[in-house]
């Protein structure tokens, strides 16, 4: 059945000029990634394996449109997700999320913790400052934190605690897919 699908990646492919020159014009492209599809069922797990350098973290970026395909479609909750733009690409982004490889290049280091879990429900208008803090302080425990530890800074955790703050982050919006990076 195709109500089914929650993802679904048509020959995407995503390419990086390479420019040289006065007038930088481009002389080349870096295929990052080069004809991908795929399909993915509601509740299911996909993992993608590949050497290091071989385009599995633009793909992922290009999934959730930090990157725009070159070319290809990115069919989410059965809508063409490469197409949109603007108020609806921000609407659809609740939806799906993502885990950045690097914890530490992915929080602000000039947030505190409940800051930079109560950003994703500021940014859509979710609740009231109480209540996102209520949400911020409940998901710190899911990941095994302290709720006490939501003023602290991100440079105050280890590795590890700072995975699992970027995991609460990207849970925050209860979305339909989590890329994990």
């Amino acid at each position: 059945m195709s109500n089914d699908i929650l993802l679904e990646v048509k020959n995407v492919k995503k390419y990086f000029p390479v420019r040289k020159g006065l007038f930088l014009r481009k002389v080349a492209d870096v295929k990052a990634v080069d004809g991908v599809s795929f399909k993915l069922q509601r509740g299911q797990t996909l993992g993608l394996v590949g050497e290091s350098g071989c385009g599995k973290s633009t793909l992922g970026r290009t999934i959730i449109r930090l990157y725009d395909p070159t070319e290809g479609q990115i069919i989410f909750n059965g809508k063409d997700f490469s197409s949109f733009q603007g108020q609806e690409l921000r609407e659809q982004r609740k939806k799906i999320q993502m885990i950045f490889q690097d914890p530490f290049a992915a929080l602000d280091p000039r947030m505190t913790v409940g800051q930079i879990l109560m950003e994703p429900l500021k940014v859509h208008g979710l609740g009231n400052h109480a209540e996102q803090e209520k949400k911020a302080k409940d998901l710190l425990e899911v990941v095994g934190l302290k709720a006490d530890q939501i003023n602290r800074y991100p440079h105050e955790f280890s590795g590890g605690q700072r995975q699992r703050i970027s995991i609460a982050r990207t849970i925050m919006l209860q979305p339909d897919l989590i890329v994990a990076d």
